[in-house]
């Protein structure tokens, strides 16, 4: 990404702080010109003290001469300081508020890509986390960087330099000689760290990915005892990042140290040449100190302008990963659509392939439809495509073929948004999320008074154990166990009310009186509804309408129970194997004593 790229891209950012970005500059442009003082009283103070002890000058003259340049140079701090202490707050209020803007844009722009997007390798949570911290942080110092730093420096050394060429044409050349040197050196130096700066941003992303994994999964790690091995695995790319980060560092030293070699030379260079025209009395004394002091205030911008620098390309690294993920309209789940006045319910899927984005095919020529207002089911084996189907269906991910009709029309000419708000889900993994009971229940219904949230988690069988909690509905959700939090996403479901209602394994991580309970609640939910319902409860699968019966990816079979079980197949063979595993036999028989 080139220079130019990056800031057409900030630049809308930026835009709206115009007044403190015109501040900063001007603040720094006049410490700039203030740093160009000290140098030129040196001159002076050397020059009159030369004079003074010629002319055994003392008493009153003196000191009113030593007052003045005091209350000069104490004047001039002062205002330096002033002015230090404005730019640092206008370039730092530019920093954290463009940095909140960026933050901000990132996540609008986030929640709306498809599901897609979540599913490459390159986009795993702790990847996007890194991503977006690392890409705000070096984005909000370039920001400063060009618009607060490059500039007053490089006019400090231009001025700084123009008086040198003005006293003496020979030494500003010596000063200007060492320019081209340390723009070389930096050169090269960039040219070494481009590949290294690479490898720990990837570095520095698989680590956070794979922390944050074991984190999420600790539970597992302690129960088959795999903490020293996980702590192997961090180990190893802690090595990694490491190794990268002293590679790094170490071409920073070797570069740094010739920078400071070609400093000296030119220190060097203009004492020499200052030294030969003080001594064929073509310059005073205190031009040695003038031109010192003035070379390095050529030198010690350019000395910046290297961290500048790298700070810079360090950020074009993360840039390019960055705005690639905000702007990635590939993903946008697109604004706008039909909107009908009532969802009648209707979905057909007309010989749909879907591959997911890591090239997994999920689904291969499904053809099926749910009729509005009755019960359907989707049966098959563990990995057949069923949580597939209800993803494609639900406008989650795009169809990689064919077509997908709600009543009528493609469903991707409907509004999205509008879509799911006509769409009730409940998952089989539903997310909690950290807050109260309250709130997590209230998030199927935001406006939701609490009379319908205690109606809603009646429904859930889950008011009677939520009064049991400490602090009742204002407890912590996450606290709850894995039934209890699967009933507050049944419960969310009820608060919705929506007229479509898909349902993914409702009750798997529900007791068998809890479940029941939830059943008779669905079941009653479901009346003149649109419900699509996967599940391993046969109870829950015999009751349907119409059942699909899912293998590899493809429908191979259709129909009502009782047709399905005739035909024989995989359909008989789940049911049997369910009966089997319930001992359906002597479970009757001790019921029926």
């Amino acid at each position: 990404m080139s220079t130019g790229t990056l800031i057409k891209k900030l630049w809308p950012f930026v835009q709206k702080y115009r007044q403190s970005l015109v501040g900063a500059l001007v603040l720094t442009s006049i410490g700039a010109l203030l740093a160009q003082v000290t140098p030129l009283v040196m001159e002076y103070t050397v020059n009159r003290v030369q004079l003074m002890l010629r002319d055994k000058t003392q008493g009153l003259d003196a000191w009113t001469v030593v007052g003045w340049l005091v209350l000069i140079l104490l004047s001039k701090e002062i205002l330096s300081l002033l002015i230090q202490l404005g730019q640092k707050f206008l370039s730092d209020r530019l920093r954290f508020r463009l940095a909140a803007d960026l933050h901000n844009y990132t996540i609008r722009r986030m929640v709306s890509y498809h599901l897609s997007f979540f599913a490459l390798p390159q986009n795993a949570i702790g990847k996007l986390e890194k991503r977006i911290d690392k890409g705000i942080e070096s984005l909000t110092k370039t920001v400063k960087n060009i618009f607060v730093d490059i500039v007053p420096m490089f006019a400090n050394a231009a001025l700084a330099l123009a008086l040198m060429y003005k006293k003496n044409i020979w030494v500003g050349v010596c000063a200007t000689l060492v320019m081209p040197l340390y723009a070389l050196i930096s050169r090269e130096q960039s040219r070494r760290q481009k590949s290294i700066r690479h490898s720990i941003q990837h570095f520095r992303e698989e680590k956070a990915n794979t922390l944050f994994s074991l984190i999420e999964s600790i539970f597992v790690v302690k129960s088959f005892v795999r903490e020293s091995y996980e702590a192997s695995r961090q180990q190893t790319l802690t090595q990694f990042l490491s190794d990268s980060e002293v590679k790094h560092h170490r071409t920073n030293y070797l570069f740094d140290g010739l920078k400071s070699i070609a400093e000296q030379l030119g220190i060097i260079m203009v004492f020499v040449v200052t030294i030969y025209f003080v001594l064929n009395q073509q310059m005073t004394v205190g031009a040695i100190l003038l031109h010192i002091m003035l070379f390095n205030n050529v030198s010690a911008p350019v000395r910046h302008l290297h961290r500048i620098y790298d700070e810079y390309s360090e950020a074009l690294t993360y840039a390019e990963g960055f705005f690639d993920m905000i702007e990635n309209d590939t993903y946008l789940v697109a604004e706008g659509g039909v909107q009908e006045q009532k969802m009648q319910g209707t979905f057909e899927m007309k010989a749909v392939d879907f591959v997911y984005p890591n090239g997994k095919q999920a689904l291969k020529n499904v053809q099926l439809t749910i009729e509005a207002g009755k019960t359907t089911a989707l049966v098959g084996l563990s990995g057949a495509g069923k949580s597939s189907a209800m993803n494609v269906l639900t406008g989650f991910y795009s169809a990689s073929r064919g077509q997908v009709l709600l009543d009528g029309r493609l469903l991707g000419d409907y509004d999205q948004h509008w879509v799911r708000e006509n769409v009730g889900l409940v998952m089989q993994k539903n997310h909690i999320f950290s807050g109260t009971v309250e709130e997590n229940i209230r998030y199927g219904k935001l406006e939701a008074t609490g009379e319908e949230i205690i109606e809603a988690a009646k429904k859930a069988s889950l008011h009677d154990q939520i009064l049991q909690l400490p602090k009742g509905y204002q407890s912590e959700a996450k606290a709850l166990s894995g039934g209890q939090q699967q009933r507050i996403a049944i419960a969310r479901l009820f608060l919705k009310n929506p007229p479509v209602i898909f349902l993914d394994e409702p009750t798997a991580s529900l007791d068998a009186i809890t479940a029941e309970q939830i059943k008779d609640s669905i079941d009653a939910i479901k009346k003149d509804r649109t419900v699509l319902i996967i599940s391993h409860n046969i109870s829950q699968i015999m009751d349907a309408d119409q059942i699909y019966v899912m293998q590899e990816g493809e429908i191979i079979g259709c129909g009502n129970h009782e047709s399905l079980y005739a035909e024989g197949g995989l359909y008989r063979d789940i049911i049997d194997s369910n009966a089997r595993t319930l001992n359906i036999g002597r479970l009757a028989a001790t019921v029926l004593q």
